[in-house]
């Protein structure tokens, strides 16, 4: 293990210890089976080829590997491709990444765009209620493809109760769209914004939602609300 490696591993173990919830619950981890958790993700985090693009945040992809795992364990992931949208970060930056677990490669990073509701530049507020048009986080099984207003689209099932398990009914999805584009945030300072779906440059919808389809794992985070999703995934 080098040493940026090894420095990662302690810092992340050092928070991981103190963000514990109430350790008379059950339902909580061992210290053991944490240390031995973070570092598998240290190790497949190393592991990554950026293919020229930057990584995502350990932080976010820890969360996002260890809810892969579950969810792949419980059968309602299939595909051992998973799309982390990190929406601590600005809407101006390329906040989604498409990895292949298998290849351990980024396959995308790009622009996506969070709800009109969710706040302008930065996300700050999220919904699971229909008509919000807030953008919903937590884990989603990618579903079918189908024609929408926006073209080629992508249905997404919530699987986590309360956080966006309405993305149906929502009808909150990935779609193309022209304001999620560089030439958009010059002339508004940010990227526009959806009606809560997770919309990207067009000129890579299609690809992106080709490889991603057919229940392989999205997640969108934030750290805000980190807590949350970690209970209701556990649940």
């Amino acid at each position: 293990m080098n040493y940026k490696t090894f420095s990662l591993l302690f810092f992340v173990l050092l928070m991981s210890f103190n963000s514990l919830p109430d350790k008379t619950n059950p339902t909580i981890a061992s210290p053991e089976k944490i240390v031995k958790t973070v570092s598998e993700n240290v190790s497949v985090y190393s592991q990554i080829d950026a293919n020229s693009f930057a990584l995502p945040s350990f932080e976010s992809f820890n969360l996002a590997l260890d809810g892969f795992n579950h969810l792949k364990e419980k059968g309602l992931i299939q595909k051992n491709i998973l799309t982390i949208v990190d929406f601590s970060l600005s809407s101006n930056a390329k906040r989604l990444w498409v990895i292949d677990l298998d290849k351990n490669i980024v396959l995308f990073q790009t622009l996506v765009a969070h709800g009109r509701n969710t706040g302008e530049e930065f996300a700050q507020a999220f919904s699971n209620q229909a008509e919000s048009f807030k953008s919903s986080v937590g884990f989603y099984a990618t579903a079918e493809i189908y024609k929408g207003k926006h073209g080629m689209s992508l249905k997404l099932d919530g699987l986590q109760k309360g956080l966006n398990d309405k993305a149906r009914e929502r009808a909150v999805v990935m779609h193309g769209a022209d304001y999620v584009s560089e030439s958009f945030i010059k002339q508004h300072s940010r990227l526009g914004r959806s009606l809560g779906c997770p919309a990207v440059p067009v000129e890579l919808n299609q690809k992106i939602i080709n490889v991603i389809k057919d229940k392989s794992c999205l997640f969108i985070y934030h750290p805000a609300v980190k807590q949350e999703i970690v209970s209701k995934l556990a649940s």
